[in-house]
Order: structure tokens, then C-alpha cells, then sequence
């Protein structure tokens, strides 16, 4: 009989939303046939609730799967989990405050990717921050395994609790680069010429600023930014501040994959400003595609490019990156991310480092 795995921690499959949400997409269509997956969903994502995908059973829970519900979905879902379950991969540390006691009172083996070091996030009020970290530390402790999804990550993990941890990054393969279509140019026709190019959630940890800042000063070189800049205050207020710039373009969220494989594989120049967290989603397929990237200089990021992309800190570092790389090393440094990624990211070596660490336990 196959080990009976529980997934807890994320919106749902189909994908919709983020880099867990891919995670659970990409690696259940691989080891479908090893385990049998049940994946907990939030009702109040899908209109559609499918009973089966990817050859899982979805479950549905009637909580949002993001910020202050997020906590009661996750226990909800481990105790639901706890009648069948084998296994129980929990992706996030919402809910990790419970899992001292779980362990205290079953038997179930325990497997948690935190994720980045959440409680480090600006956006998050002191109290916020510290319940956070309790639940970082009340998951790790009571885990059967800890996955870190950045060497950076487990070195932390390490050294703070004194634990080892399996370093299992993201697969960016599923991303691939489309030609710009007659009606993507005609919706956006400042596409026509060569454009660097971010997607991100408008959040200071991100660095927005920074990259705004920078292009606002090079008028000959134009920027491509798509975000949730309704989302917050902040969001609002850069956009406000930089939205008149005419080589700096604010897009809306896209969504649809086909059309942002379009704009983002077509740029000259791939921009990733994130500072928190471990290995990026968004990095990962943008390297995925042979991008030439420049990333924020975080030990994060020079981690997963292994040091072969070239790095900024302020505004100043950025404009002088842009002004002194020619085309040729540009080119030589998105070979170089095509190379790493087909190397270190792909849903098949992720597929199979999860599939081993199931059969593990």
C-alpha cells in the first residue's frame, strides 16, 4: 500500500497564486502513481472545487489560505490530516504553534518547508513578527524533517536550532519563452523596443525603490514592472511617485502564464530585487529562461545564481550596472543562469528529491 501524504499549507491546485502553490502542481504530477496525495485547498479560492487533480483528493476548507486566517486554515487542515495520513507536508509555518502538540499526541511523521524566514518581513508588526518566529520555532522543533529551500536557509536552521535540514530548492522549467504575439504588441507597444523587465508583490522587501529609482535616472532604457500596486498603501504611493517616468511602465498583475512568458522572456534584462526569503520562485524561472539577470546583492540570491549574475545595493550600483554591461556579457550571464537552472532547478530533480525524502519516512 502507498504512503498516504497530506499537503497543508497552500491555496490549492490547480495553481493560481504562488511558488508553493507551483511546488504542489509541478511535484504531484511526478509522484502521483508513488503516494496517495490528498491537498487541502481554501474553499473561498475556487469557484470550480475539483475533487481530483493531478490523481489527488483535494479537500476544501472554508478559510482563506493568506494572512490572519491563515493560521486556523493550516491547524484545521493538520487535525482533518491526522485521521488518514501517513505523512503530513506542511509548507509554511502558520499553523507550526500546534505541532508540539500534535506530536505529542500522534504518531504522524512531520515534514515542514518554512519557506524564507517569514517573521523577518517589514511588512509585519512587531507582535506579528514574534508569533511568527514562536511558530518557526515550535515547527522546526517538532518536525521528523525540516526542508530548506536555500543553503542560506539551512546554514540558518543550523545554526539556530541545531538541525539538520534537506535543501530542496523550486523547479522554474515550466516557464518557457513565447514571441511577442501581434496582440500583446499592440496592447503594449513599448514592447517593441528592448526593456528590462520585473515581476514581484509590491512590498518594501522587494526592493521597488531601488530599481524605480535607478531607471528614473536612465531615460534611454526602459522598465517593465508588474505588481499588486493596489494591494497596499506603499504600492499605491511608488506608483503615484514614478508612474509618470515615460520609459518606466507600471503594469497590473498578470496572470495568464502565456502572456507574462511573453513579456518577461523577451527582455534585454531580467531585474530581481527581493531581500527576504531563500530561494525565489521568480528568479528561479526567470534563470530558468536564459535571462540575463541582476539581482539584489543578498547572500540569498548570490546563492542560487552561484555567484555568476551581477548584484546591486542601492540605486547608484544599478545605474552604473546598466550603463557599463554590453550586450555580450549580458548574453554570457543568461547562458550562465540557463546552465544552473538546468543543473539545480528542474521539476524532475525536485519531483525526485521530495519522492526520496517520502520513501525516507
Amino acid at each position: 500500500m502507498n504512503k498516504r501524504i497530506a499537503v497543508v499549507g497552500i491555496v490549492g491546485i490547480p495553481a493560481k497564486y504562488g511558488g508553493f502553490e507551483t511546488l504542489v502542481e509541478y511535484i504531484t504530477r511526478e509522484i502521483n502513481q508513488n503516494f496517495e496525495l490528498t491537498v487541502y485547498c481554501s474553499a473561498k479560492s475556487y469557484s470550480n472545487k475539483l475533487k481530483k487533480y493531478n490523481n489527488c483528493t483535494l479537500h476544501y476548507i472554508n478559510l482563506d489560505a493568506n494572512g490572519l486566517q491563515s493560521i486556523f486554515y493550516d491547524i484545521r487542515a493538520i487535525f482533518h490530516s491526522l485521521k488518514f495520513s501517513d505523512i503530513i507536508l506542511i509548507l509554511g509555518v502558520s499553523g507550526g504553534i500546534i505541532l508540539p502538540i500534535v506530536k505529542f499526541f500522534y504518531e504522524k511523521k512531520i515534514i515542514i518547508n518554512i519557506d524564507g524566514l517569514e517573521w523577518k518581513r517589514q511588512k509585519w508588526s512587531w507582535f506579528v513578527k514574534m508569533f511568527l518566529k514562536l511558530s518557526e520555532r515550535c515547527a522546526i522543533n517538532a518536525a521528523d524533517a525540516v526542508i530548506a529551500d536555500n543553503k542560506v536557509i539551512q546554514d540558518y536552521i543550523k545554526q539556530t536550532y541545531g538541525k539538520k535540514s534537506y535543501l530542496i530548492s523550486y523547479g522554474g522549467d515550466h516557464s518557457s519563452s513565447r514571441p511577442l504575439s501581434r496582440e500583446i504588441l499592440k496592447k503594449y507597444p513599448f514592447l517593441n523596443a528592448q526593456y528590462a523587465f520585473k515581476v514581484c508583490r509590491i512590498e518594501p522587501e522587494n526592493n521597488i525603490e531601488i530599481i524605480l529609482e535607478a531607471f528614473s535616472h536612465i531615460s534611454n532604457r526602459t522598465l517593465v514592472l508588474i505588481g499588486n500596486w493596489n494591494k497596499s498603501n506603499f504600492g499605491i504611493e511608488i506608483r503615484s511617485k514614478y508612474d509618470s517616468f515615460c520609459n518606466i511602465y507600471l503594469l497590473d498583475p498578470i496572470y495568464d502564464p502565456i502572456i507574462l512568458d511573453q513579456i518577461r522572456g523577451n527582455c534585454e534584462i531580467y531585474v530581481h530585487g527581493h531581500s527576504a526569503g531563500g530561494t525565489n520562485p521568480s528568479l528561479v524561472e526567470a534563470m530558468s529562461l536564459g535571462l540575463p539577470t541582476l539581482c539584489y546583492d543578498i547572500n540569498y540570491n548570490v546563492e542560487t545564481t552561484e555567484g555568476a549574475a551581477l548584484y546591486f545595493k542601492s540605486s547608484e550600483d544599478l545605474i552604473n550596472l546598466i550603463k557599463s554591461t554590453g550586450k555580450e556579457e549580458l548574453k554570457n550571464i543568461g547562458l550562465k543562469m540557463k546552465n544552473i537552472a538546468h543543473k539545480r532547478y528542474t521539476w524532475s530533480i525536485i519531483s525526485n528529491q521530495y519522492k526520496e525524502l517520502f520513501q525516507k519516512y
